[in-house]
């Protein structure tokens, strides 16, 4: 059974698709599947343990986090300095009357679904059936859902400023940059299968700087539409990926192809 304490297990991980795990196979296939089969693990970064620590402060599961994460604790048992942020960024959020109301709904609940790549459907699952062949089951976690009414998503993040995208050669929204509608139209389409609701989802937002920023965020339903076409559209990729039917792509780019890097000839400078 799927729950909390085995979520991101190995196995789960190499059983489910979630939308890091979509997202991840966009960027680099061979990376993800490295992590997937254990063989590459991702550093845990500063940034990401403040959001994680907000994350299980929000939702009563503190306890838990700093009892698997030592490492955010001085010799002498008190918080390190970016975890005193951390809970100043707490404070600020129970400040807030209406920014707390939208994070105070069934924190942390996780559903599941699967889409059949044939047809292009998607359909319920119970994670205790066998997968039927060419389905990929689907896990979300929701962290604040509010039944028949709204999807919320805490993001904790450095600020609210443009971030520039060296791809596009332009600057963009934060949610933008980290594809977050893409995670929003899988966590829509899942609360859809699995009560027949169609909800709003929504993001709510709260910066790391010295005096935190708060914002809370719509994201269109058309924009949720073209990001579940953009899903719909790489998911028999995935499948392919994970049952070994397709070689996985390297970027070249990231840590792991670094990492992993073999050369093979001489090149000249100016293709560098």
């Amino acid at each position: 059974m799927l729950i909390e304490e085995n979520y991101f297990s190995k196995e789960n991980e190499l059983k489910y698709v979630g939308s890091t795990q979509i997202k991840s196979f966009a960027d680099c296939p061979a990376k993800t599947m490295a992590i997937i089969n254990g063989e590459w693990i991702e550093e845990k970064t500063t940034a990401l343990m403040i959001g994680s620590y907000v994350d299980a402060a929000m939702s009563e599961t503190l306890d838990i986090f700093k009892a698997q994460n030592p490492e955010i604790f001085k010799k002498d048992g008190t918080l390190k300095s970016e975890f005193l942020q951390a809970e100043k960024i707490c404070e600020r959020i129970e400040k807030d009357q209406l920014f707390h109301k939208y994070i105070s709904g069934n924190h942390q609940t996780i559903m599941t679904f699967m889409f059949d790549i044939i047809n292009r459907k998607w359909l319920k699952y119970n994670d205790n059936e066998e997968v039927p062949k060419n389905h990929i089951p689907i896990k979300i976690k929701i962290d604040s859902f509010f039944p028949e009414k709204a999807i919320v998503d805490l993001k904790v993040v450095k600020d609210f400023q443009p971030i520039w995208n060296t791809e596009t050669q332009r600057k963009e929204n934060f949610v933008d940059h980290w594809n977050y509608p893409l995670q929003a139209a899988l966590y829509q389409k899942g609360v859809e299968i699995n009560t027949g609701k169609q909800l709003p989802f929504f993001i709510a937002a709260v910066t790391k700087e010295k005096e935190p920023d708060l914002a809370l965020l719509s994201i269109p339903q058309d924009i949720l539409d073209e990001k579940l076409a953009v899903i719909e559209e790489s998911l028999p990729t995935v499948y392919s990926l994970k049952h070994n039917e397709l070689e996985p792509y390297r970027c070249e780019h990231c840590g792991y192809c670094k990492a992993t890097k073999v050369l093979t000839k001489i090149i000249d400078y100016r293709q560098l």
